[in-house]
This record gives structure tokens, sequence and C-alpha cells, in this order.
């Protein structure tokens, strides 16, 4: 169980989410779970996130565009 889940939505996020998501310090022996939601981006940014996918505690979650309010509910 972890203790603090973190929700990242990711649109077009490509400029700045490597940095973003390399400042979380995701590593597999922590407590924090990370939901990363794709809301349906066009450019980049699945080359980024998907390098965390080999980490236990990183999910990721990926759907049409809906909205960062849609995509935060989703996390929750």
């Amino acid at each position: 169980m972890y203790k603090l889940s973190i929700i990242i939505p990711i649109y077009n996020a490509e400029k700045y989410l490597k940095e973003c998501l390399s400042s979380l310090k995701i590593d597999k022996n922590n407590d924090i779970e990370y939901i990363l939601i794709d809301d349906g981006s066009t450019d980049k940014s699945c080359d980024i996130y998907e390098k965390y996918r080999k980490f236990d505690n990183v999910v990721i979650i990926k759907n049409e565009n809906k909205g960062v309010s849609f995509s935060r509910n989703m996390g929750i």
C-alpha cells in the first residue's frame, strides 16, 4: 500500500515532461505511487513517459482528450 499518490495529467507536455518526471525522483523503493494520465496528447509525450513504465509504482493511463479535470478525476 502506498502512502501517497501523485496524479500527473499530461496533454502535449513534451517540452516540460522530462524535467517534471525526473524531478520526482521516481524509484522502485519508495512509498509514492505516480499516476500518469495522458489526455490524448498528439506530441511526443508518450515517448517520454513510456520510459517510466518499468517502475512498479508508476501507473500509466491513456485516454482520448476530455480535459484536465476529467484526467484528474480519473486518477482519483
